[in-house]
């Protein structure tokens, strides 16, 4: 048994192919004023041949480069996705093979937009019971396979690309660095955000996520925040799923967050990259030094489902 974990360090990793809005306003009846406006994206990344495994890979592969830690201490590898066309092997195991981690506990969870803080959640209770030490907690996804390109409704929303933590227990004596998962859903709404079928295209009622994203969450990020025991005012960062800036905003405003907190909005330059987004809004702060380390940062995940996870952590 142990106090708790800690992230040690974190990766990102996104395609180099580039999707400005004026490009898909040549293929669909849309404008770059109409989207920033709608939703604040300017651009997305879209990877080519590279697969949810390959960018999953390539963002744990620098998180582990960053850890002082190697393949060989590693013993859990968690996958956060909903868009891998490949259902088995798995991609934790396919992330564990050409990483060469030797016999880790390796399992993908779906629970969508939320997925990284659920995966990280699942996480730090496997090391509190003693079942981990060193685990690697990935969201990764490739939103650009199951993207309608004439649905203009979610052609604009959706990228590519995979962010990468590595997770693990904190030495006696010293603070836990991941506080307690706030997580749940709300099942009676899930058809308002569906991947269905075996030639699945995203399908999404956004007003109705709209609605319920900017009312129904801002309480259970405030839990979250109450459960670590950290005040909204005491927060350096706060870094949301990265759906769509107005909402992001209502979130914000609703939780009476200062000018001093740093609101992450990776989405402008990546998209909606759903499990990816936490991780990889996060790893760029760290990345930039725009969080001090130990700072504590509250992470908030919504989406498809309709599920919700999110829990403070102190920034590695």
């Amino acid at each position: 048994m142990t106090a708790g974990s800690r992230i040690v360090a974190m990766g990102h990793y996104q395609p180099s192919r580039v999707v400005t809005n004026d490009e898909l306003a040549t293929i669909i009846d849309t404008n770059d004023a109409w989207i920033r406006d709608r939703v604040g994206i300017a651009e997305r990344r879209i990877a080519d041949a590279e697969t949810v495994a390959d960018m999953a890979t390539s963002a744990a592969e620098k998180a582990l480069a960053g850890s002082g830690l190697t393949a060989a201490d590693i013993d859990m590898v968690v996958v956060a996705t909903c868009s891998s066309i490949d259902r088995c092997p798995n991609v934790a195991t396919r992330v564990a093979a050409t990483l060469g981690i030797n016999a880790p506990a390796a399992f993908d969870l779906n629970t969508a937009c939320s997925g990284f803080s659920y995966a990280l959640g699942t996480v730090d209770h496997a090391i509190r019971a003693g079942a981990s030490r060193n685990a690697l907690v990935i969201g990764a996804e490739k939103l650009s396979d199951v993207t309608d390109w004439t649905d203009r409704s979610t052609a604009v929303l959706f990228g590519d690309g995979a962010g990468a933590a590595v997770v693990s227990a904190v030495p006696d004596g010293e603070q836990a660095g991941v506080g307690p998962v706030l997580w749940g859903s709300a099942p009676e709404k899930g058809d308002v955000l569906r991947i269905e079928g075996w030639r699945p295209y995203i399908q999404q009622e956004g007003q109705s996520v709209f609605r319920w994203a900017t009312t129904a969450l801002a309480p259970f990020a405030l839990q979250a925040c109450e459960r670590a025991g950290v005040k909204p005012e005491e927060l350096a960062a706060f870094v949301p799923h990265q759906a769509n800036t107005r909402i992001i905003d209502g979130i914000v405003k609703r939780l009476g967050l200062g000018p001093h907190v740093v609101v992450a909005k990776d989405l402008i330059e990546s998209g909606n990259t759903s499990a990816a987004s936490v991780p990889l809004a996060l790893s760029k702060l760290v990345e930039r030094r725009e969080v001090p380390s130990g700072a504590p940062v509250l992470l908030f995940g919504f989406g498809g489902g309709l599920t919700y996870a999110g829990q403070v952590v102190r920034c590695p």
